[in-house]
C-alpha cells in the first residue's frame, strides 16, 4: 500500500497543548485546594492551630462536635427519607397503614442513643474547657485590661507600665487607621494572664485569631475574669469588643502584636521613657468604686 499520512492514535498537537493547559491548570488550583482543606480542617476557623496554646484544644472540640452532629444528621436524615419513600400511600391504597404505637426497645433506643451523644459531648466540653480555663500559678506576664466606652486600657503589672490611655472614639469621618488603635504587646512563647474590667458598661474582650473571649462586668468580679494563654506565633492581630456596648460600639478595636521578648523589653522600656508608669486606675472609670454609696433621699416632712 502507498504511504500516506499517519491518521492512526497519534496525538495532535492542539491536543498536547490541551494537555499542557490542563496540567498548568491543575498546577495553578492545586495550591488553593491545599489551603482550602487546611481551611476546611479547622472548621473554617480563622487564623491557625497553633496561634496560642489553646487554640488547638478549641479546634479539635469544634470540628469533632461538627462531626458528631453531621453523623446523628446524616443518620436521622436518612431514617426519614428511607421511611417516606418506603412507606408513602402507593396507588389505589385504601384505609390507613396498621398503625405501631409503644414499642418499648425502640422507645428506649431513642432514648437511650441522645443521652449517650450529649453524655460524650459533655465530659469532652468540660475537659477542654477546665484545662483552657486555668490559670498559670506563676504567668510571666499578667496584664490588666480595662474596656471602657469605646476603647481600652492596658496596664502592664509586672514591669508597672501602661499603654496611653485609649481614646473613647475617635471620629473624623473618613476611614479609621490602624495605626492609631490601642495595642497589647504580648512576648511569644511567654505564660500570660489577662485580667478583664470594665469601666462602665458590659463589654466582651475577643481577640478573633485566638479564639477566645471573654465578658467584663463592671463593679464586680465575674465568675473567672482572666484569660491565660501562651501565644505561639509572632504577628498582629486584631481584636475588638463583642458585646453590644453603645452608640459606638462598633468602633472599640483593638490591635495585639505578640513579639520577641527582645522586642517586648523595649516596648516597656520606650513606655518607661514616655512616663508611661504606673497604671491607669479608677481615675478613669466613670463611677469608680471607691465613690461614696448615694444617700437615700430624705423623707418629705
Amino acid at each position: 500500500m502507498p504511504e500516506g499520512p499517519y491518521v492512526g492514535n497519534k496525538p495532535s498537537k492542539n491536543h498536547s497543548m490541551r494537555r499542557l493547559a490542563g496540567l498548568g491548570a491543575v498546577l495553578v488550583v492545586l495550591p488553593a485546594l491545599t489551603s482550602c482543606s487546611d481551611l476546611v480542617s479547622r472548621g473554617f476557623l480563622p487564623g491557625a492551630r497553633d496561634t496560642t496554646n489553646n487554640t488547638a484544644l478549641i479546634t479539635d472540640l469544634w470540628v469533632n462536635s461538627w462531626i458528631a452532629a453531621l453523623v446523628v444528621g446524616i443518620i436521622t436524615w436518612g431514617l426519614m427519607i428511607w421511611v417516606i419513600v418506603a412507606y408513602r400511600r402507593r396507588k389505589n391504597t385504601v384505609g390507613f397503614p396498621a398503625q405501631l404505637s409503644y414499642n418499648l426497645p425502640l422507645e428506649v433506643f431513642y432514648l437511650a442513643i441522645p443521652l449517650i451523644v450529649i453524655g460524650v459531648l459533655f465530659v469532652f466540653t468540660d475537659r477542654e474547657q477546665r484545662a483552657i480555663d486555668a490559670r498559670y500559678p506563676d504567668p510571666d506576664v499578667v496584664i490588666d485590661v480595662f474596656g471602657k466606652q469605646w476603647s481600652w486600657d492596658f496596664n502592664y503589672v509586672k514591669e508597672q507600665v501602661h499603654e496611653d490611655a485609649g481614646q473613647q472614639a475617635h471620629l473624623t469621618g473618613g476611614y479609621g487607621a490602624p495605626d492609631r488603635l490601642p495595642t497589647l504587646y504580648l512576648p511569644v512563647g511567654k505564660k500570660v494572664e489577662l485580667h478583664l474590667q470594665s469601666r462602665d458598661v458590659q463589654h466582651s474582650f475577643w481577640v478573633v485569631d485566638f479564639l477566645q473571649k471573654r465578658d467584663l462586668y463592671p463593679g464586680h468580679e465575674q465568675y473567672n475574669p482572666y484569660i491565660n494563654i501562651t501565644p505561639n506565633r509572632i504577628g498582629e492581630y486584631m481584636g475588638k469588643c463583642a458585646e453590644l456596648c453603645g452608640e459606638y460600639h462598633s468602633e472599640m478595636l483593638f490591635k495585639v502584636r505578640v513579639v520577641s521578648q527582645q522586642d517586648y523589653d523595649s516596648h516597656i522600656a520606650d513606655l518607661k521613657a514616655k512616663g508611661n508608669t504606673g497604671s491607669l486606675g479608677e481615675e478613669y472609670v466613670r463611677q469608680p468604686l471607691s465613690a461614696p454609696s448615694p444617700q437615700a433621699p430624705e423623707a418629705a416632712e
